[in-house]
């Protein structure tokens, strides 16, 4: 038995790399860094790693998180720059007592004290997209954010172990400094390997407001399947954040459980990879449906093209 689910379309290569361990009996959180790092390695995909979008002054900040579903260890890092795959950052620092979530220059100071890779991060076409944006800003005063995916990934491996892992280069032209949801354990990930797991994407100072990570994980250990415990805990929330605090920014959960059942919801559309030891790797568009649900379909090649030529197009 194995599994995973991953946030969005461009976590699907990262998913088919990491099937092949998880078919071999290899190791979770080798599968985990495994699959994010595919994403962060890919130029085209706007928030995540190499090619995601800068902030306000053109610097690729980027947060990570790793979670061994085990031992509960954590690592993190926030704001970290230069430094090719976050993801093995935060990896390498769940293994430390101490000191286990680095942000800023301290982040960057640690990874490159720990021989991983300096990569300038920055793409000349993320450069250039960033120039266009500033430009509209300073000509139409338009609103200057846009853009929040994270690839979130939660995992089970054929020994019962779990993990759950995220990465980001966060809020596009955010102010130096912010930090979303991502790197933080709860709201952006959590996994408990006798139970399962859940893990994030979209607006972060909205999801960090409702531990919704957390709270898919707890209501899956008192007996919900993964499905039930996302709708509950994705709906509900939404319902008491527009009452209380008058809104909502788009959010998504993905969630697994120990037997390799998952679940999904998502009060925008999208798209999220999954592929078990029982079902093929297969990319699904979510949408909030009717009564607290959501529905769930296969995405047509059709639409897997248009995709592909999109995120391609030139700037």
């Amino acid at each position: 038995m194995w599994g995973m689910i991953a946030t969005w379309r461009m976590a699907h290569d990262g998913v088919l790399a990491a099937k092949e361990l998880l078919e071999k009996k290899g190791s979770v959180k080798d599968a985990v860094e495994t699959a994010i790092k595919e994403v962060e390695d890919y130029p085209f995909y706007k928030s995540v790693g190499y090619g995601g979008l800068p902030n306000e002054r053109g610097i690729v900040e980027m947060d990570a998180a790793f979670m061994d579903g085990d031992t509960f260890k954590i690592g993190a890092v926030a704001g970290i720059v230069d430094v090719a795959n976050p993801i093995s950052v935060a990896r390498r620092l769940s293994d430390e007592k101490f000191n286990s979530f680095r942000v800023g220059q301290g982040a960057t100071e640690y990874a490159m004290l720990a021989g991983f890779e300096r990569k300038n991060m920055l793409t000349e076409r993320a450069k250039k997209i960033w120039e266009k944006r500033v430009e509209e800003i300073a000509a139409t005063n338009l609103d200057p954010y846009d853009g929040h995916d994270t690839v979130g990934v939660v995992a089970l491996d054929a020994h019962k172990s779990m993990a759950a892992g995220t990465s980001s280069s966060g809020l596009f032209m955010k102010k130096q400094g912010r930090v979303g949801d991502s790197p933080l354990s709860g709201s952006g990930f959590y996994v408990d390997s006798a139970i399962g797991g859940a893990a994030a994407t979209g607006l972060g100072e909205d999801l960090m407001k409702g531990c919704l990570s957390y709270e898919i994980v707890r209501l899956m250990g008192e007996g919900l399947s993964p499905q039930a415990a996302c709708d509950r805990a994705v709906y509900g929330f939404e319902a008491q954040l527009k009452k209380r605090y008058g809104k909502a920014g788009a959010f998504s959960l993905i969630a697994l459980d120990k037997e390799g059942a998952w679940g999904v919801a998502t009060n925008v559309a999208f798209t999220f990879s999954v592929a078990t030891a029982d079902q093929e790797p297969t990319i699904y568009m979510a949408n909030p449906g009717s009564d607290q649900t959501t529905v769930i379909t296969p995405i047509t090649q059709e639409w897997l093209d248009a995709y592909e030529k999109r995120i391609k197009a030139p700037v």
